[in-house]
């Protein structure tokens, strides 16, 4: 299945899924503002945090590779 046609079923869907993940990208980032400006000292939620920010930032590299944005190489303006 081809994700070329901007208007078709499977890029509609992708572009949905992507936005979905970003938005909670964007959550989880408030969160752990929140988290971290609480200074806590549980390991627990630090722990918990830490696997939930890592997997977000897949999540997020894995958009901008599907866009055609190698998250490695230079950014232009």
């Amino acid at each position: 299945m081809s994700t070329d046609d901007q208007g078709g079923y499977v890029s509609r869907l992708a572009d949905h899924i992507e936005a979905f993940q970003l938005g909670m990208a964007s959550q989880l980032l408030e969160h752990s503002r929140q988290v971290l400006d609480d200074e806590t000292e549980d390991p627990e939620e630090l722990t918990l945090l830490a696997a939930q920010l890592t997997s977000t930032l897949r999540d997020v590299l894995r958009v901008a590779t599907s866009r055609g944005r190698s998250p490695l190489a230079p950014q232009r303006p």
